[in-house]
């Protein structure tokens, strides 16, 4: 059988990465092709590939401004020769979904989202204040119709594999299509308590009435990006008079700065080492924005730490509220300190939080993955789902 990975872009290890290694672990003869491919920015195993690249990646700047070519996207998609493949598996978030196959291949789609600025975000990505008045007025007809070709080429999936529940009613929204639900891998091998003292329960303080004391030290680890509302977070951490770190880079960086300071650090980016380190010593991660999974809040979880939340998109899948977090309502200032206060205050049990945390592991997503293959292998050629 041969098989045929499609990724939008690689250009760095987030949790589409992620998912993408693990199947390069599973299919180690499949061929890997991307639209623009940023070399020396992925794991071993997915940079000892061949890599077969679209000619978006030639053109200038592409490593860094891949965004700026997204109307080239439809047409570069669509030149990968996919002939001789008897599976072709998408990890899609823009335009790798859209791959044409043969009417005798599998297709399958790990659906990382439908197209976020094409649908429904694309303020956050182009609005004014992100690009201007004059060229986000341009643009916005350009996704609208990259939403519609989105749309009109969702039948060249025979099955969607939905990272979140979140993600499923996305889909079923806008591609009006089933799909089967496969959480991100988490490496819970290396995410994991330091030892029996990192496990014990966080001793309770004040009630929410009362000031907290200086101990408490929150976390959050995310790319400085609007969405992500790493500005909520910083907000909130000043109200409440608790520290906070926030690892990460971003074009939000120099803006965030005015918020830093007394006890709110911006650190930049740090290695997976030094983030299991903040995992294994922070109060709890803080997940401040809505997000379709969110591979942050299970990474601490492993670690044995709770997670404050917005409780709504895949929060909801990876949180359980009062057991291994807090869920807060409201993306408000108020409502994410009450978050704060209330996971400082609660005595977590961590072996709970990290027994959670380890129903996304690896190799949970391996045989769930490989059942899926064998289970659409079988099935008659154009079956879909």
């Amino acid at each position: 059988m041969r098989v045929a990975l499609i990724h939008d872009w690689i250009t760095g290890m987030r949790g589409g990465e992620k998912a993408l290694e693990v199947f390069c672990e599973l299919f180690p003869a499949a061929d890997l092709f991307t639209l623009v491919y940023l070399k020396g920015t992925v794991t071993p195993i997915i940079e000892r590939r061949l890599v077969r690249k679209s000619p978006i990646h030639w053109l200038p700047f592409a490593g860094t401004l891949y965004r700026q070519y997204l109307p080239l996207f439809p047409i570069a998609v669509e030149q990968f020769d996919l002939d001789a493949y008897d599976l072709v598996i998408s990890t899609s978030h823009c335009a790798a979904k859209s791959v044409v196959v043969t009417g005798r291949a599998r297709h399958l789609c790990y659906c990382l989202t439908p197209m976020r600025y094409a649908w429904d975000q694309f303020d956050a990505y182009f609005g004014p204040d992100r690009v201007g008045k004059v060229p986000s007025a341009l643009l916005r007809p350009v996704l609208a119709s990259l939403a519609r070709w989105d749309r009109a080429t969702e039948g060249r999936v025979h099955r969607y594999l939905a990272i979140s529940q979140y993600v499923a009613r996305r889909i079923a929204l806008y591609y009006n299509r089933q799909s089967t639900l496969v959480h991100p891998p988490v490496d819970t091998d290396f995410y994991s308590p330091a030892s029996d003292e990192a496990a014990a329960a966080v001793t309770p303080t004040t009630s929410s009435d009362h000031p907290l004391p200086a101990s408490p030290h929150f976390l959050v680890v995310s790319a400085l990006v609007p969405y992500k509302r790493v500005d909520l977070a910083m907000m909130a951490a000043r109200r409440a008079g608790v520290r906070l770190t926030v690892v990460g880079s971003g074009s939000e960086r120099q803006s965030l700065e005015r918020l830093a300071g007394d006890g709110i650090e911006l650190a930049g980016w740090r290695s997976d080492e030094e983030i299991r380190d903040l995992y294994r010593t922070c109060t709890a991660a803080v997940l401040p924005g809505e997000e379709d999974f969110g591979i942050v809040p299970v990474e601490a979880q492993a670690c044995g730490r709770p997670v404050v939340a917005l409780g709504r998109g895949g929060a909801l899948d990876t949180v359980i509220d009062g057991e291994t977090g807090v869920l807060v309502g409201e993306t408000t200032v108020e409502s994410l300190e009450a978050g704060l206060r209330r996971a400082a205050a609660t005595p977590w049990q961590p072996a709970r939080i990290r027994a959670h945390a380890e129903t996304f592991s690896r190799r949970r997503f391996v045989a769930a993955i490989e059942q899926v293959v064998d289970d659409t292998m079988r099935a008659p050629a154009g079956t879909r789902w």
